[in-house]
């Protein structure tokens, strides 16, 4: 089953501002979040059930998996400190 994924206007917006510094490191994110889409639970992905972070090189990506509706929601992007 696949699952389709969504950025929340926030985080795509923090995603094109960290692109301005940083395509390369982005381009990975919008990679690795689209992997998502086949694996919503990828190993290295930490929190609950339906509300996980996982890490991107220097970014952490916060998504909200919701079964009903088949659906991976990216909710925060951030850099790591």
């Amino acid at each position: 089953m696949s699952y389709e994924v969504i950025w929340e206007p926030e985080a795509l917006a923090q995603a094109e501002r960290f692109a301005k510094d940083d395509p390369h490191g982005v381009r990975q994110v919008f990679s690795a979040v689209d992997r998502l889409g086949g694996d919503p639970r990828p190993r290295g992905a930490f929190g609950s059930s339906d509300l996980l972070r996982t890490h991107v090189g220097i970014y952490r990506v916060m998504y909200e998996v919701k079964e009903r509706r088949v659906l991976v929601t990216v909710i925060h992007l951030g850099r790591l400190r």
